[in-house]
């Protein structure tokens, strides 16, 4: 038997090479590897960015620039028109000007006092939902130092903001100390806010009940709406004016969106039906109870908005809850005699 040739040459041979246990060296892996991505692993959301120019921002700034001009000219052309009638009335015309100009920079003051102080507490609830995410305890601790300087001036929450301040130093735990500023800072506030809703959504079911009128509901619902919101927003400490009113109830119509709240017919309908509401009250009375809880579900959606921290530990009002009032009240009415 033959052996094969190799055409590729001599075969080469090394020397056999070993190596002492007690001379082998270890090798440290370096510091930071590679992260190894998971096929599994769920991406992190990506934030669409702001989009800080529009055609809806150009046309509002143009025709706001172009009312100014036309408005300074037209009380150019008075205050000339008065002085060629009378000195007196000129100088009153000037005196009038010039107080109205002070009134529109303390209005323009006020309303970017409401702008900011609105921003600063919906950082403040994306920095507390990161801290709680973490369990980090400095940056929960920063945060709560910063929630009891929003409520510094306020007599209602002295007693609550002395013992929170006493136990701060205590806790050693960040998820800990944000329950405990739930409930010794906020669950005041909570409660009173829920009372809130509660009695909106009383007053919306009972007015759109009795209504003659449907365009009535829909001025007394839009009109409730936005009154339950600007109180909520300064129960929790915010000061709404005009353009930040119009700015949260934009934030909450987007919250109800995302959450699904403005589809509500449906789930409405079935525990109306579910607790019998057909039986036990006619069919007004349960459009009125159908209204009831959109306004319980747009204070929800306002109290989570308006809130300085996000509800980590605590929970909303219960719209069961709210429904079982709206029907007992509702029934109630039902049952008296006209």
């Amino acid at each position: 038997m033959t052996r094969p040739t190799d055409n590729t040459g001599p075969t080469r041979t090394r020397k056999p090479s070993a190596q002492l246990l007690s001379e082998a060296r270890l090798v440290e892996p370096p510091a930071s590897l590679p992260a190894v991505s998971e096929p599994n692993a769920a991406a992190p959301p990506v934030k669409p960015k702001a989009r800080r120019f529009s055609l809806g921002k150009l046309f509002w700034t143009s025709l706001t620039g172009l009312l100014g001009l036309a408005f300074g000219l037209w009380l150019d052309g008075l205050i000339a028109d008065l002085f060629s009638r009378a000195d007196w009335l000129g100088y009153a015309a000037m005196a009038l000007s010039l107080l109205l100009v002070v009134a529109l920079l303390a209005l323009a003051l006020r309303e970017l006092s409401a702008l900011a102080r609105l921003k600063t507490m919906h950082r403040l609830q994306q920095r507390a939902a990161s801290a709680y995410s973490e369990n980090d305890l400095p940056k929960t601790r920063i945060v709560v130092g910063d929630l009891l300087s929003l409520y510094q001036g306020r007599a209602d929450t002295a007693r609550s903001r002395g013992q929170l301040k006493n136990q701060l130093d205590d806790v050693m735990d960040g998820r800990d100390l944000v329950k405990l500023a739930e409930r010794d800072l906020l669950g005041a506030m909570d409660a009173r806010a829920n009372a809130i809703i509660l009695n909106s959504a009383k007053r919306t079911s009972i007015v759109t009940a009795i209504s003659p009128r449907a365009l009535i509901d829909v001025l007394f619902v839009v009109v409730e709406n936005v009154r339950l919101i600007r109180r909520l927003s300064q129960l929790y400490g915010g000061r709404p004016g005009f353009f930040s009113s119009w700015r949260l109830a934009r934030e909450v119509i987007g919250h109800l969106a995302l959450t699904g709240g403005l589809s509500a017919g449906d789930s409405l309908i079935q525990n109306a039906l579910g607790h019998g509401l057909a039986a036990k009250v006619s069919a007004r009375l349960g459009e009125g109870v159908i209204n009831g809880m959109l306004t319980a579900r747009v204070g929800r959606a306002a109290m989570t908005v308006c809130r300085p921290l996000p509800f980590l530990a605590g929970k909303p009002p219960s719209l069961k809850s709210i429904f079982s009032e709206l029907t007992k009240t509702a029934s109630r009415q039902h049952d008296e005699p006209d």
